[in-house]
């Protein structure tokens, strides 16, 4: 079930969202923002979400992907080519707080949804473009998904430099995700500004340019300075045995990290005099420089016993460590079922599904699960009913195609 019939307000209640993303990056986003209270508006084109054709589902159009990152949403199916349907985008931009798109900013002009449109009908409109680059610079039209921009900061390459040598993308959509919570943040702070000011802006929060410093905030090195003191790379990050350290019957991910950690560390294996006898481990400086041969020792002596063994070794020295979890073990993982962090709910068309609850939790707006992830264009007819339209009105849009009501 959703946690309640009248849930509390969320701290973005009574914020009208406009969301005219797709696939990952901007539905995260405005998913963020409506499990946050605000009423977000999915406009859907006629294909649909092509999320919604993601995975193993039980109903076409309902995937799982689709699920998890549009819950909370509301539904409206338009053809904004149709200059009926644009002309209905329109009187919903007038009563909108917030805009967001995530298609390339040319093709938005094309359909004449610019910020210098949209600004005359609504000064109040907050407008948010997510898209591949800064659009001052010789890559401002060219199109970006997760995996061109982990190439373009340099992901696979690190990755190869710690692994056998061949670029990987990371296998989860790291840029996506990271990117539509910065542009949840660049949204809070207009609207912070307008209660302040009354007047909305224009934002473009890029992919590339918002990425950059996830990799170069630690790898810039010596290169931060003018000459170079050293080179790129952070040493701890790109040493080859910072792994998940094998034991003798999985593996256990630990951070031996501080000089109070290490101590505790060579208490628990019997040698507390190490880090005074052995001048590699003095300090963090000294311990970053010779960070290759620190953990490749580790990385021997943890295979010497089990993991749970080694779980409760470093838990009684108070050192951070964790188990290396599975897709599926992380589904049963006990400190998430503890908290309730998995909800099990009843969706009108999909039956029981297992979502994930927001993670942040506020004492006084809660952010909740408060509906679920839309069918294809259910709310089409209510939205152009809020928007005043009549009932005829909004079967005549049906019936030329500009909008298509649910199944």
């Amino acid at each position: 079930m959703i946690e309640s019939d009248a849930p509390a307000a969320g701290a973005l209640d009574g914020v009208r969202v406009v969301d005219l993303t797709t696939v990952l990056m901007g539905p995260f986003a405005t998913q963020l923002l409506a499990d946050l209270g605000a009423d977000v508006v999915k406009i859907e084109p006629p294909a649909g979400d092509s999320t919604r054709h993601l995975g193993a589902s039980r109903n076409p159009g309902m995937g799982p992907t689709f699920l998890h990152v549009n819950r909370n949403k509301r539904s409206v199916v338009m053809d904004l080519k149709h200059p009926d349907a644009h002309a209905a985008l329109l009187k919903l931009v007038e009563r909108a707080d917030v805009l967001v798109y995530n298609v390339r900013p040319q093709a938005l002009a094309r359909l004449g949804l610019t910020w210098d449109v949209l600004s005359t009908l609504n000064p109040r409109l907050i407008h948010v473009g997510v898209f591949g680059f800064a659009q001052d610079g010789p890559y401002a039209a060219k199109p970006a998904y997760d995996d061109l921009i982990q190439g373009a900061i340099g992901v696979p390459s690190l990755v190869a430099a710690v692994g056998d040598g061949t670029p990987r993308y990371v296998p989860v959509a790291m840029i996506d995700r990271t990117v539509g919570m910065a542009a949840v943040n660049a949204i809070c702070a207009a609207l912070y500004r307008r209660e302040k000011t009354g007047v909305g802006q224009a934002i473009e929060v890029p992919m590339f340019e918002t990425m950059v410093p996830f990799v170069l905030g630690e790898h810039f090195g010596g290169a931060t300075f003018e000459p170079p003191t050293g080179p790129y790379g952070y040493a701890r990050l790109l040493a080859r045995d910072r792994t998940p350290f094998p034991t003798r019957d999985g593996h256990v991910c630990t951070v031996i990290y501080s000089d109070k950690q290490w101590r505790a560390f060579f208490a628990m294996i019997g040698e507390p005099e190490r880090c005074t006898t052995d001048p590699r481990y003095a300090d963090i400086a000294t311990r970053t420089r010779y960070i290759d041969e620190i953990y490749a020792e580790v990385a021997a002596l943890l295979k010497t016993r089990t993991t749970a063994e080694w779980l409760e070794l470093l838990a009684a020295a108070d050192i951070p460590a964790m188990p290396l979890h599975t897709l599926e073990s992380l589904s049963r993982d006990p400190h998430l079922v503890a908290t309730g962090y998995f909800a099990h709910t009843a969706h009108p068309s999909e039956g029981a599904i297992l979502e994930m609850r927001p993670a942040t939790r506020y004492s006084e707006s809660p952010a909740m699960l408060r509906r679920p992830a839309p069918r294809f264009g259910e709310h089409t007819a209510e939205i152009l009913a809020e928007a005043g339209y009549s009932a005829d009105g909004i079967a005549a849009l049906a019936a030329c195609g500009a909008v298509r009501l649910a199944d």
